[in-house]
């Protein structure tokens, strides 16, 4: 059995902690977070703590807090004989570096609060400072994953940007949408199927080849017609700044 300490209780922590406590090779020892109550969930499972000097000894602690709190998390845990991760997209290793062993433990996922995922089918990006301690997280993590990936502080942070780009910005486009459909008194499920396809279509094609709209094709009445409609200032340069960069792309300058 690998035991593990889990410290933080946001949506990381959370999902971790739910995959891990069901896991016949694992035993979550206990979940350590500064708060009280957003400890209280952990807290009807499992032992818990909001002092980090006061943690259980384990064999992998896991620090699953905010990237700009990860060092001091990290100063603050006992040196010990076990495995120190965090599971930044965006920091590097070297952050934990006051430890023995230490590495990185990074779902390539977008975890939300009371919303199930299937880890089982996204990646977790590795890394560690010794051939032991990356063995030992492989075994961790291909028990909640089938894809299990090495990847170094570079390479990770530049995934990291990607998924950004993927996700968080392409999410922020959903909600512009949104907002339109309600400043309009149009019903933006008529938007899903569209969502959908155009997400499960790179399973087949390139995003390049699947790059369609009036930028792509070079409308400009059309472009002009839409910035016309744009009345909020942010939503107007986003328009422009993602048309003229499709267009460059393919060659048509606005």
């Amino acid at each position: 059995m690998i035991k593990v300490v889990i410290i933080g209780s946001g949506n990381v922590a959370q999902h971790l902690f739910n995959e891990f406590y069901t896991n016949e090779l694992v035993v979550v020892l206990q979940v350590a977070g500064r708060n009280p109550d957003t400890l209280k969930p952990f807290a009807k499972k499992v032992a818990v703590t909001t002092d980090l000097h006061q943690m259980a000894e384990a064999d992998i602690y896991i620090i699953a807090v905010n990237d700009d709190s990860i060092q001091a998390v990290s100063e603050s845990i006992p040196s010990k004989n076990a495995i120190v991760v965090h599971t930044s997209g965006s920091m590097p290793m070297n952050l934990l570096s006051n430890h023995e062993y230490f590495g990185v433990f990074y779902p390539l996922q977008t975890l939300s609060e009371n919303r199930e995922v299937n880890l089982r089918e996204s990646p977790i990006c590795l890394e560690a400072n010794t051939s032991m301690a990356l063995q030992q997280l492989e075994v961790l993590a291909t028990s909640i994953s089938n894809h299990v990936y090495k990847v170094d502080s570079e390479q990770r942070c530049k995934l990291h940007l990607a998924a950004v780009f993927v996700n968080n910005f392409t999410n922020h486009l959903y909600h512009i949408g949104y907002r339109i459909c309600q400043e309009n008194n149009l019903d933006f499920e008529m938007l899903i199927p569209l969502i959908r396809e155009t997400s499960q279509k790179i399973d087949s094609v390139s995003p390049n080849e699947a790059q369609t709209g009036p930028a792509r094709r070079g409308d400009q009445g059309t472009i002009a017609a839409h910035l016309d409609q744009l009345d909020n200032s942010d939503y107007k340069a986003i328009y422009s700044v993602l048309s003229k960069s499709i267009q460059n792309t393919y060659g048509k300058e606005l």
